[in-house]
């Protein structure tokens, strides 16, 4: 059975640092290129991030791109995700996913960024 579980959700202030965690199992994990993705309830879910399945290449959205880092550990297969510099736009719940839509995800942890 494939699973994705993620954590390291929370509520912080503007300007403030969250490290995102998803720890998978049942999957292959070495061989997948994996996702960072989010959405506030009621919208489409947004891309935010992709590393390789090496770790080597990472690619991300424009208004991530320098403020989040996508990182994995093959050995734990587990994908990070590094917020720092939070704005209350990127309140939302996010994903780890084996695709960019997001079709095949975990539970999702939520982030809240509020004063």
């Amino acid at each position: 059975e494939e699973r994705m579980v993620e954590s390291g959700g929370g509520t912080v202030q503007p300007g403030g640092s969250l490290r995102l965690s998803c720890a998978t199992s049942g999957i292959d994990f070495r061989v997948y290129w994996m996702s960072w993705v989010r959405q506030v309830p009621g919208k489409e879910i947004e891309w935010v991030a992709t590393i390789n399945n090496r770790g080597d290449h990472t690619e991300y959205d424009g208004d991530a791109q320098g403020r989040f880092t996508i990182s994995r550990d093959n050995a734990k297969a587990t994908v990070y995700l590094q917020l720092n510099a939070l704005k209350s736009e990127d309140t939302a719940i996010y994903y780890c996913s084996k695709d960019r839509q997001g079709k095949v995800r975990g539970q999702g942890t939520e982030v809240i960024v509020s004063a």
